[in-house]
């Protein structure tokens, strides 16, 4: 194609033409060609259909933590929330799965590559199956000729250099006849073709934007084939879809994304329904719903579909602990544990014996595998891997390892985990179990940040093992999935080492090992926060002092809270000194809120808590309310949170001293919540600022909100851009604020006030001796409005400007306003 190109440049501008216009003629005979069936040839169909079906065998079932049974997909499949990033103006709206490769939420035209990601446990490889089973079935992606789906975590064990044809057709589907034809017309039409890779996170190789390869034909390793079909060297025009952790995801990667979803897990009506799915007695199904309804700790870990599933499948324990229900992910992986043992064991316990200290070998062995598999970053395990760690038929009969699927010849058997989180859990199990592990196994845990900073490789347990072979396999491969699964081993590690859980190690290891263990944990975790706490910059004179949160640094409070243990938590907190504690992007969810508030209720002084653009949601904001007490401001935006949320909220902080500031821009309040904020204007006469921009509060809302405002005398700042309060609403906020004398700030941009709402906010101008910034841009004042703001402007020196850009003026009217009165900002 280039030596075609330089060829027609030296023949100048006519030829140039020519060329353009025949591949304009190619392009739309083309198109009008591609869609007619009578181009598929019968051996393509052939092909077509087997490949059908054998995308709707691999999706059809779920298996089951038992791992022998199955249960249809269709039958327990439930919908998950998907979002776009909070940057996006279509944040909240729903999205099916036409919607993951249409047009909604595109930021990259030429990109092909759409990355959908999810924390671990959010129901990622779930959701991608039921993609999968829609296009089998032809009931969705039916633009789609061919669907090739892919897993990451199965890619890891092919070691030879492939061929995109290779790589589609040995680890997919196989044609019959006619390879060449079938793989050209690929090549040929790559808008009918997608690809899907479910675990980028799990790839034992980074993502890297280096070795580049252009030709399908071209033999690379598979890591190497997939980055550049990410990217879109290879196979450009084929749609792939793409699951990770955020981890994973590196700003070299995200350049190549034609947009991002990410994946929160279930909604509170997406727990209920799943609880009625799995659950055919509609009885059984109410009872754990109230159950979960009376524990919100419990709740808000069931937003991650695994652990829901666990909490569903051990319901009768769940039902009999009472006040002793799990509050912590290892309460919940421990009761997942205890409840398979009890149902498939096939000996009766002894007495006196503990259900843990009868099944210790069957838990070592594959606690052992676990580890030795985070370790050298391994997911699936050969038969001999199994016979390594000593795991028999009777310990994978146990229903916590399944075969894997689609692994090489029929007659070799693979296994993996049910879940990464449960292989993480056997890992955490054997690091305090097995003295094989090593002295510096858990502080290597929680060394992460300290190695990221000094380039070690975080394969942390090399030194902790024995076999002569992890060294070097630690040091071929470099990985992103390292981190976060290293991270959740040690969060389990935290909680299995709580006081609570001393005696249930009895008679399983020695007690003083344990101690020391969780001695160990305890000024690991310090430690940790300590390095957090030193990296605080000095304030800038004049500002408060604030402290900016990685990830990392919620991790650490996810492990405190998983020790439940109040002196760690009061003596980490008692060495932070911020006014502002930020905590933005940090894939903060109800699990996360329950953990922070655990901790930082025990902060000596009262801090602003900023939580904007994470996944709070109503259970997030009840988990938060242990620590309201130590809040003096609360910035919520970007977090989902509805009426009902606020509604929680405001009954807890209207009597409390502190709380001063709320900020809630961009969540999915309506009028209803102005009932609640009315009554906190009305009781709490220190409060200072109320920030509801882009919600859905309408002229109503203003209404009940201005009931509020005629008895407060203390509000500073009150922000309601973005919403629908119209000439109505803007009138009975004016009528309430025109005597005010405290607001300092209001701001109506953008709520299609006319110059009837202008006529009566001028009131406020006229008669307020605070106000100082009046902003009302981007709405439909006329000449008339203006003139009425800028005879309000000559009784009153105090205000400071007034904001009208983007409003119903000519520019001939603008610039002679401007002259008339300099405080007018348009």
């Amino acid at each position: 194609a280039r030596r075609l190109l330089d060829h027609v440049r030296s023949k100048g501008e006519s030829a140039a033409s020519v060329v353009l216009q025949y591949v304009q003629q190619r392009q739309e005979s083309g198109s009008s060609l591609e869609q007619k069936k009578q181009v598929l040839t019968k051996e393509f169909v052939k092909y077509q259909k087997k490949l059908n079906i054998s995308v709707s065998a691999q999706s059809r079932f779920l298996s089951t933590y038992g791992g022998t049974s199955h249960m249809p997909l269709d039958d327990i499949y439930t919908e998950v929330q998907l979002e776009l990033p909070n940057n996006s103006a279509e944040i909240y709206k729903s999205m099916g799965f036409e919607d993951i490769v249409g047009p909604v939420g595109t930021v990259n035209e030429d990109a092909d590559t759409v990355l959908v990601s999810g924390e671990a446990g959010s129901g990622k490889s779930t959701w991608l199956q039921k993609l999968h089973l829609l296009w089998a079935q032809g009931s969705a992606l039916q633009d789609f000729l061919l669907l090739f789906p892919f897993s990451c975590r199965r890619l890891n064990s092919e070691h030879k250099d492939l061929s995109v044809q290779e790589l589609l057709f040995q680890h997919c589907c196989w044609p019959d006849r006619e390879q060449e034809e079938i793989f050209q017309f690929i090549l040929d039409h790559p808008h009918l073709v997608l690809f899907t890779f479910d675990g980028l996170d799990e790839l034992k190789q980074s993502f890297v934007d280096e070795h580049r390869i252009c030709c399908p034909s071209q033999r690379a390793p598979v890591h190497v084939l997939l980055f550049n079909l990410i990217q879109g060297s290879l196979m450009k025009g084929v749609r792939k879809v793409v699951t990770s952790r955020p981890e994973a995801v590196a700003p070299a990667l995200k350049k190549h994304l034609h947009k991002e979803v990410h994946l929160k897990g279930f909604s509170p009506s997406g727990i209920d329904c799943f609880v009625k799915k799995h659950h055919s007695d509609p009885n059984e199904a109410a009872m754990v719903l109230e159950s979960l309804q009376a524990n919100t700790a419990l709740l808000g870990l069931c937003h991650s579909p695994v652990l829901c599933w666990i909490v569903s499948q051990c319901h009768k324990e769940l039902l009999g602990c009472g006040e002793g229900s799990p509050q912590t992910v290892t309460d919940v992986y421990l009761m997942i544990l205890q409840h398979f043992f009890q149902h498939h064991s096939t000996f009766k316990l002894s007495i006196g014996v503990s259900w843990l200290q009868q099944n210790l070998g069957t838990i070592l062995h594959l606690g052992q595998l676990a580890f030795e598999g985070i370790s050298n970053f391994s997911y699936i395990f050969s038969v001999a891997d199994l016979e390594i760690c000593g795991v028999t038929e009777s310990d994978i009969c146990m229903g916590f390892l399944i075969q894997s699927k689609n692994m090489s010849p029929a007659h070799i058997k693979y296994y993996e985990f049910h879940h990464v989180t449960m292989q993480c859990f056997f890992a955490a199990i054997y690091v305090i179990l097995s003295s094989n592990t090593g002295r510096s196994a858990i502080p290597k845990l929680f060394e992460l940040q300290e190695m990221k900073k000094n380039s070690v490789g975080c394969a942390c347990f090399g030194a902790c093992l024995h076999s002569s072979n992890t060294q070097k396999i630690l040091e071929e491969h470099s990985t992103t999935a390292e981190t976060p699964n290293l991270q959740i081993t040690a969060t389990f590690v935290s909680g299995l080492l709580s006081q609570r859980y001393q005696k249930l190690w009895l008679h399983c290891s020695s007690s003083v090992l344990v101690e020391k263990k969780a001695r160990q944990a305890a000024r690991c975790l310090s430690k940790g926060m300590q390095q957090h706490f030193r990296s605080i910059p000095q304030p800038v004179q004049g500002e408060k002092k604030s402290m900016h949160a990685m990830p990392e640094f919620v991790w650490l409070i996810k492990c405190i809270y998983e020790m439940q243990e109040s002196r760690i938590a009061k003596d980490a907190m008692s060495k932070l000194e911020v006014d502002h504690l930020k905590l933005t992007y940090c894939n903060i969810g109800p699990v996360e809120c329950t953990a922070l508030a655990y901790v930082l209720k025990h902060l000596k002084n009262p801090v602003g808590l900023q939580l904007d653009n994470n996944s709070v949601g109503d259970v997030g904001v009840e988990q938060l309310l242990p620590c309201m007490q130590i809040c003096n401001s609360l910035y919520l935006r970007n977090n989902n949170i509805t009426d009902e949320g606020i509604r929680k909220l405001i009954d807890k902080v209207f009597n409390l001293e502190n709380f001063q500031k709320i900020a809630l821009f961009n969540n999915r309040l309506t009028d209803a919540c102005t009932l609640h904020f009315s009554y906190l204007l009305k009781t709490k006469q220190n409060f200072l600022s109320l920030r509801l921009g882009n919600n859905n509060i309408t002229a109503v809302g203003a209404k009940q909100l201005a009931e509020g405002l005629k008895f407060n005398h203390s509000l500073q700042y009150l922000g309601l851009w973005g919403n629908k309060i119209g000439d109505e609403g803007a009138e009975a906020l004016a009528n309430a604020l025109q005597n005010s004398k405290s607001i300092v700030w209001f701001s109506l941009v953008g709520n299609g006030v006319g110059s009837a709402g202008a006529c009566a906010l001028s009131n406020i101008i006229r008669n307020s001796t605070s106000l100082e910034e009046l902003w009302l841009t981007e709405n439909c004042i006329t000449r008339t409005g203006v003139e009425s703001l800028i005879q309000a402007l000559k009784h009153n020196d105090h205000v400071k400007s007034v904001w009208l850009k983007n409003n119903d003026l000519s520019s001939e009217e603008v610039e002679e306003m401007q002259q008339t009165e300099a405080r007018l900002v348009f």
